[in-house]
C-alpha cells in the first residue's frame, strides 16, 4: 500500500515554469533535466510497486535529518521484519564498471550509486534505532530505464537492473508479511519527520520583469495565441484547452513563483496577456474570494 505518495519537489515545480519563461544557464538546464528525468523514473517505479499485493507500507520521497545531517530516500517499503530501501536511477544508454568505479562510455567517472545508498541506509538505521525501532534494512539501487546497459556489472553489488526488476518484485510479493500497529507507528513517525522543502534545492534567481508573459500549452508548453472564444487551440500540437482552465493554471504558476504577491486583475492580466482583463476579472470573482485593499481589490 502506498502510504506516502510521491509529489514533485518545489524546486522541480519552479523549474518547470521557469524553463518556459526564461533562458536558463547551461548548469541550470542540466540540473532541470536531471531532476525531471529522475522524477519520471521514480514515477515509473511507483507504478510497479503500486501492484504489490503483499502486506506492506510504501513511503515515497522522504527528506529526513539525523544528527544535523540531511538525507533523501526515494522509496522505502516496510514489511513484516525488514525495511527495503531503494534508490531509483533513470539512466539510459551504456555504462561500465571498472575497479569498483562507474563510468559512462565517454570515460567520465560518475558518482557511485551504491556509496550514495549506503550513506542513506546508515543514517536511516541510526534514526529508526534512536526512535526505538529495531528493523533490518536491505538497500538496493534500481535502474528503471529499459534502455540502460551496464558492462562489467559486478555481482557483489546491491544493484537491480531492468531485466531483474520483475523477479525482485515477485519475490517481495511472495514473502510472508503481516503488519502490526508498530509498523504503522514507524511509518507515521517517518512521515511526521519528513521535511517538505529539501535543503538540496537550487532555484535560479529571477525577476518578474525578466520572465516571458503569456499562457503556455498544457501539453507542449508553447505560448498560446489570443482567444476570443471559450477555448485555446495550440498552434504547435493542436491541443485544446478551455480558457478558464488555462487561466487558472497560469494563476497557479504565478503563485508558485511569487507567493507573497497579491492576486489582482491587473497583475494576472499582465501575466497572461492573451485574454481580456474583463475575462480575467470574471474568473477571479468566480474561483477566488475577493478582498478589498487600500487602493484595489485582490483575491485569495
Amino acid at each position: 500500500m502506498h502510504y506516502k505518495l510521491r509529489t514533485k519537489s518545489s524546486e522541480l515545480i519552479k523549474l518547470d515554469i521557469l524553463y518556459k519563461r526564461m533562458d536558463l544557464s547551461s548548469d541550470e538546464k542540466r540540473r532541470y533535466t536531471s531532476l525531471k528525468k529522475g522524477f519520471e523514473g521514480e514515477v515509473l517505479f511507483d507504478l510497479l510497486t503500486k501492484k504489490l499485493e503483499c502486506d506492506c507500507l510504501i513511503l515515497n520521497d522522504l527528506f529526513l535529518s539525523h544528527n544535523h545531517t540531511n538525507f533523501q530516500l526515494d522509496t522505502i517499503i516496510i514489511g513484516h521484519g525488514k525495511i527495503h530501501l531503494y534508490e531509483v536511477k533513470n539512466n539510459e544508454g551504456n555504462y561500465y564498471f571498472e575497479a569498483d568505479n562507474l563510468y559512462n562510455m565517454s570515460g567520465t567517472r560518475l558518482s557511485h550509486p551504491v556509496h550514495q545508498i549506503n550513506r542513506s541506509e546508515s543514517l536511516l538505521q541510526q534514526l529508526i534505532y534512536n526512535l526505538g525501532y529495531k528493523y533490518s534494512i536491505e538497500s538496493s539501487v534500481i535502474y528503471i530505464n529499459p534502455s540502460f546497459t551496464m558492462y562489467n556489472a559486478p555481482l557483489n553489488q546491491p544493484i537491480i537492473y531492468p531485466t531483474q526488476l520483475k523477479a525482485h518484485l515477485n519475490q517481495l510479493n511472495n514473502t510472508p508479511s503481516i503488519l502490526t500497529t508498530k509498523h504503522y507507528s514507524l511509518a507515521d513517525t517517518l512521515i511526521a519527520r519528513h521535511q517538505p522543502h529539501s535543503h538540496f534545492e537550487q532555484t535560479p534567481h529571477f525577476k518578474y520583469n525578466e520572465l516571458k508573459k503569456g499562457i503556455t500549452c498544457f501539453e507542449c508548453h508553447s505560448f498560446l495565441n489570443p482567444s476570443n472564444n471559450g477555448t485555446f487551440i495550440c498552434h504547435v500540437c493542436q491541443h485544446i484547452e478551455k480558457v478558464t482552465d488555462a487561466i487558472l493554471r497560469s494563476i497557479s504558476e504565478f503563485r508558485v513563483l511569487f507567493p507573497n504577491e497579491k492576486i489582482t486583475t491587473s497583475i494576472i492580466y499582465d501575466w497572461c496577456r492573451v485574454v481580456s482583463a474583463q475575462r480575467i476579472r470574471r474568473i477571479l470573482l468566480k474561483h477566488f474570494n475577493q478582498r478589498s485593499g487600500h487602493r484595489w481589490a485582490y483575491y485569495v
